[in-house]
């Protein structure tokens, strides 16, 4: 295994990490933030309105970190490590060309 396979696949595993916790992280926000909203609903059916409001303002946060960890991801991918540019050095490599 050379140098090169390492670097990719400690990246290509960091990619899978970083998109997996926000994923799962938002899922899981988005649950409570859903619930605590029909609970607060149920017990006060007057204001339904402000609690939508805040609601969907407490989701939208929760749908902007996984568009950012996507982000650092695709830079972690692209730009700190250019996978494309290693695999093609790798593959060059390997067939003797």
């Amino acid at each position: 295994m050379s140098s090169e396979s390492l670097i990719v696949s400690i990246v290509i595993l960091g990619f899978s990490v970083i998109i997996a916790a926000v994923a799962l992280g938002s899922a899981i926000g988005d649950g409570i933030v859903a619930s605590k909203a029909v609970e607060a609903i149920a017990r006060q059916p007057e204001a339904r309105p402000n609690i939508f409001t805040f609601m969907f303002l407490g989701v939208g946060i929760l749908e902007v970190f996984p568009i950012i960890g996507l982000g650092l991801a695709l830079y972690l991918f692209f730009v700190v490590v250019p996978v494309s540019q290693v695999t093609q050095t790798m593959l060059k490599s390997v067939i003797g060309h």
